[in-house]
């Protein structure tokens, strides 16, 4: 077998020609009960309908009607 991924010598060059970034302060997460309402209020209260639609989280029933619309009615592979 040949060589794949090159040699060992170049191992962490990008890392390190990145140029150091202090981290910045932030306000701290809600956690529990708070961070619940917090995505509660994202998903289903503050809804932006942009004109592309937005991808959902569980897509796979929709790629399951997809199937049964193309294929006739039947549901098998």
């Amino acid at each position: 077998m040949g060589k794949v991924h090159g040699s060992l010598a170049r191992a962490g060059k990008v890392k390190s020609q990145t140029p150091k970034v202090e981290k910045q302060e932030k306000a701290k997460t809600p956690k529990g009960r708070a961070h619940k309402r917090e995505i509660y209020t994202r998903r289903f209260v503050n809804i932006t309908l942009t004109p592309g639609g937005k991808r959902k989280d569980e897509c796979e029933p929709n790629r399951l009607n997809r199937m049964n619309i193309t294929e006739g009615g039947a549901l098998s592979r």
